[in-house]
């Protein structure tokens, strides 16, 4: 049973797409459905673009693993992550947008009609493509941070810090995200407490000079995370100090939150033969745009927004990479 097909909005018709089952063509492929691929494919298919969407491999995106948004507008009660997620992708349906799930694992974008293999057999050829396949928070690979994910343990702290406002919280890292997720803490939390694997921060000078002017933030020098301990929920983080030295020792801090900001990784590995990115892999756009350096690809969210890592702002970016890729096809013709 088919449960569903592609409607033509403008002439309430089923849109006519070429197939030979190994391969297709489309108008508009969009890779990613989080915040930024449901809207780019709210717009496109508005536009009449009978966009077609690879929900990839965590459909939703990050949002998927977040308890409570409470920041994006048009939820004054607050609204959890999946269902969000569900919300959006419902909306896109409804105008029209194919949502499939599948992963792209090759691209060819030497042509002018781009080539994207999805799950290593089926070739999508598509006019414009979409690229909105976000960024993947790193994780220290300890146990407990699955154990306690949306229980106290985050990767965003500006998406989740107002929960632990006059709490306590512990950040991970030593870089610069480190250090200014620290101080936004700081700014809402009684206590931050900084874990840095080594004696001395990676973060620039401006940002460490703010950190250690911060007076409700301690830096907890060669301390590495063991684990972390609370019935349910983050309760405090078991910490080895000076590992693999003479005065090892073990210690346990009380803490409410656990924030991780030791990086994300653009999930841009696909395209990247193709597409410029910067050192770490974020996409690089063409001014204010979501044009990249190959004619008819579009990029947005977090796969190309190393800054801000926000739903809003991806929402926002989707908006734009739709319409750049609608001027671009009416152009085209």
């Amino acid at each position: 049973m088919e449960l569903f097909k592609p409607m033509n909005i403008a002439e309430n018709k089923p849109l006519s797409v070429e197939s030979d089952g190994n391969s297709e063509r489309v108008k508009c492929l969009i890779i990613g459905s989080g915040p930024a691929g449901f809207t780019a494919a709210i717009y496109a298919a508005r536009a009449n673009l009978s966009p077609v969407l690879y929900e990839g491999l965590q459909p939703g995106g990050q949002l998927t693993t977040t308890t409570e948004v409470e920041n994006f507008p048009g939820y004054p009660q607050g609204v959890t992550g999946p269902e969000m997620m569900e919300d959006l992708k419902k909306q896109a349906i409804r105008f029209g947008t194919d949502v499939r799930w599948g992963l792209a694992t090759a691209a060819d974008l030497t042509g002018s009609v781009h080539k994207i293999t999805i799950d290593g057999k089926k070739v999508i050829e598509a006019d414009t493509v979409i690229i909105a396949t976000g960024a993947t928070a790193q994780y220290l690979g300890i146990e407990d941070e699955q154990k306690y994910a949306g229980s106290g343990v985050s990767a965003c702290a500006t998406c989740d810090g107002f929960f632990y406002k006059g709490k306590d919280v512990a950040v991970v890292g030593g870089g610069d995200t480190a250090c200014e997720e620290a101080i936004y803490l700081a700014g809402l939390c009684r206590k931050v407490y900084l874990i840095v694997r080594r004696d001395a921060l990676r973060a620039s000078k401006v940002m460490q000079d703010r950190t250690f002017r911060t007076p409700n933030i301690e830096i907890l020098w060669k301390h590495q995370t063991k684990g972390l301990f609370g019935n349910g929920v983050v309760e405090g983080v078991t910490l080895i100090k000076n590992k693999g030295e003479a005065d090892e020792s073990e210690v346990k801090i009380n803490v409410d939150g656990f924030f991780l900001a030791i990086g994300h990784q653009p999930n841009s590995s696909v395209f990247n033969q193709f597409i410029d990115t910067d050192e770490v892999g974020y996409i690089k756009t063409i001014g204010d745009s979501s044009r990249t350096n190959v004619e008819g690809v579009f990029a947005c969210g977090d796969v190309m927004d190393h800054i801000y890592k926000q739903a809003v702002t991806a929402a926002g970016s989707g908006c734009k990479a739709a319409i750049d890729a609608e001027r671009y096809l009416s152009e085209k013709k």
